[in-house]
C-alpha cells in the first residue's frame, strides 16, 4: 500500500474536521454541494454565514436560511450544537455542521447578539474580517489592538460556549484577545508567515500564544496564502510542518476556506470592488486565486507520512484537535 493509500484508509477511518468552508455566505448557496466535504469524507465543516462587508440583517437571513435547509435534510445533515453531536452524526454518517462569523459587523454592536447567534448555530466568530470593527484590528488594517467591546464580547463568548477566533484579526488584537480569553481561543484558518510572508498569515509568536491558551491553528488551502513555489498539497504540508515544530502536534488542525460558486455573488468582483479589505499589495488582484479541495486531502497527508508522521498524530490533524477544545469550550 503506497502513501497516498494509506492516507486514504487514515481519513476514512479518523475525524475529520474542517473549521472554515469559504463559500459566499448567500440564500442563494446551492447547499447540495456541501457533497463536496461529505465525499471528501469530511464529518465535520463549519459554514460562513457572514462577514464585515454584509449588513447585520443579511448575516441573520442567511444563517436562518442555512440553519432552516439543513435541518430540512436529516438524512444528509446534522446541525451540531455540542461536541457530542458531532460523534452522532459520525455514527449516523451525517455531515455535522455549524456555522461561523467572519468578523463582528454582524453583532451590531450589541453585546446580547452574541447569544442570539449561539441559539441559530454559531460557534465561531472573529474579531474584524481584514479591516478593523468596533471589536478589535484587522490584519490588514493599522491594528487598533482589542477593544472595550471586544473584551466584552470575548466574556460573552466564554460564557455561551463560542469559539474565540482570531484569523483576519491584526496581530495586536490577536494576542490581546488570547490574553484575555479565559477558555482556548482558534486560529480557523491562518498559515505560517515564517513559510510565506503574506499579511494573512501568522508569526511564530502568535502561534505560540495560541498553544498556550490550549487553542489550535487550523490551516488553509489558499494558493496566496500557502505559497506558490510548490504543489498546494506541498505548501500545505509545508504550513503543518511549520506549527508543528513551532507549537507541538495537538496544535495543528484543518480550516481550507474552500467554496464553491454562488451563482448571485461573484466573489471576484466583490474583492475588485473592495481593496480596502484585499489589498493590492497582498496579491489579491494578481490573477485568480486557487484553493486546495477537500477531496485533495490524501495528498496532503500522504506527503506527512512520508515526512514520518504517525497515525495517531495526523488522526489528531485531522479533526481530534479541534474535537478536543470543542469538548472544553462549546456548550
Amino acid at each position: 500500500m503506497d502513501a497516498e493509500q494509506r492516507a486514504s484508509a487514515l481519513i476514512e477511518n479518523s475525524l475529520v474536521w474542517d473549521t472554515h468552508s469559504g463559500f459566499m455566505p448567500d440564500p442563494a448557496a446551492d447547499l447540495d454541494n456541501l457533497s463536496i466535504w461529505s465525499r471528501a469524507g469530511v464529518d465535520y465543516l463549519s459554514i460562513n454565514v457572514g462577514f464585515d462587508l454584509m449588513p447585520w440583517q443579511e448575516c441573520v437571513r442567511t444563517v436562518a436560511n442555512f440553519r432552516h435547509r439543513i435541518i430540512a435534510r436529516p438524512d444528509l445533515y446534522r446541525l451540531a450544537s455540542t461536541a457530542d453531536d458531532i460523534a452522532a452524526a459520525v455514527a449516523e454518517r451525517r455531515l455535522a455542521v455549524s456555522f461561523d462569523l467572519e468578523g463582528m459587523a454582524a453583532l451590531d454592536e450589541r453585546i446580547e447578539m452574541v447569544e442570539f447567534y449561539h441559539h441559530l448555530g454559531v460557534r465561531q466568530m472573529h474579531f474584524a474580517y481584514n479591516r478593523n470593527s468596533a471589536a478589535g484590528g484587522g490584519c490588514h488594517d493599522e491594528d487598533c489592538g482589542l477593544t472595550a467591546f471586544g473584551r466584552s464580547v470575548i466574556e460573552e463568548m466564554n460564557r455561551v460556549g463560542m469559539f474565540v477566533d482570531v484569523s483576519h484579526a491584526g496581530y495586536r488584537t490577536s494576542m490581546d484577545a488570547m490574553a484575555h480569553s479565559a477558555q482556548p481561543v482558534i486560529f480557523s484558518h491562518s498559515n505560517a508567515k515564517a513559510v510565506a510572508p503574506h499579511g494573512r498569515n501568522i508569526t511564530d509568536e502568535q502561534i505560540r500564544a495560541c498553544a498556550a491558551t490550549g487553542g489550535v491553528i487550523g490551516v488553509n488551502g489558499i494558493d496566496l496564502m500557502l505559497g506558490r513555489e510548490a504543489p498546494l498539497a506541498q505548501r500545505m504540508a509545508d504550513h503543518i510542518d511549520h506549527i508543528v515544530a513551532v507549537a507541538g502536534p495537538d496544535h495543528v488542525g484543518l480550516g481550507l476556506d474552500y467554496g464553491f460558486p454562488v451563482e448571485v455573488a461573484d466573489i471576484d468582483e466583490i474583492v475588485a470592488k473592495n481593496p480596502e479589505y484585499w489589498p493590492v499589495e497582498e496579491g489579491y488582484h494578481d490573477g485568480s486565486i486557487s484553493f486546495l479541495p477537500p477531496g485533495d486531502l490524501p495528498q496532503v497527508v500522504a506527503i506527512l507520512i512520508e515526512r514520518g508522521y504517525d497515525g495517531d498524530t495526523l488522526k489528531g490533524i485531522l479533526g481530534g484537535n479541534f474535537l478536543r477544545v470543542a469538548k472544553i469550550v462549546w456548550k
